[in-house]
């Protein structure tokens, strides 16, 4: 019988000064991102608020727009594969008028 053993417990994570000064950079961006993306959401509402009906237009010719891509890319896709499941039937009656012209040549 075979006694169950516990794995080692892992060195304990040591903060090198290389690390320590990718964390504070990446700390940095993400606030920065953050800023960012407060001063936008506000200079948006401020927008929307101030033309109203404009912003609808917008957002409409946006939805518009993202709804006929897909709609495109989906009848594209359907034809994509129409034609892939046409051709091995095309290679089958190919095949076989080859076989059937091969036993009326003999």
């Amino acid at each position: 019988m075979t006694k169950a053993t516990t794995p080692p417990e892992p060195a304990p994570a040591t903060k090198t000064p290389a690390r320590k000064k990718t964390g504070e950079r990446a700390g940095e961006l993400m606030e920065s991102a953050r800023e960012r993306t407060e001063d936008a959401v506000d200079a948006t509402v401020k927008a929307v608020k101030k033309k109203p009906v404009a912003a609808a237009a917008i957002a409409t010719g946006a939805a518009a727009a993202v709804a006929g891509a897909v709609y495109g890319a989906t009848k594209l896709r359907k034809k994509g594969d129409e034609s892939a499941a046409a051709a091995p039937k095309k290679r089958a009656a190919a095949s076989s008028k080859t076989a059937a012209s091969s036993k009326t040549a003999k």
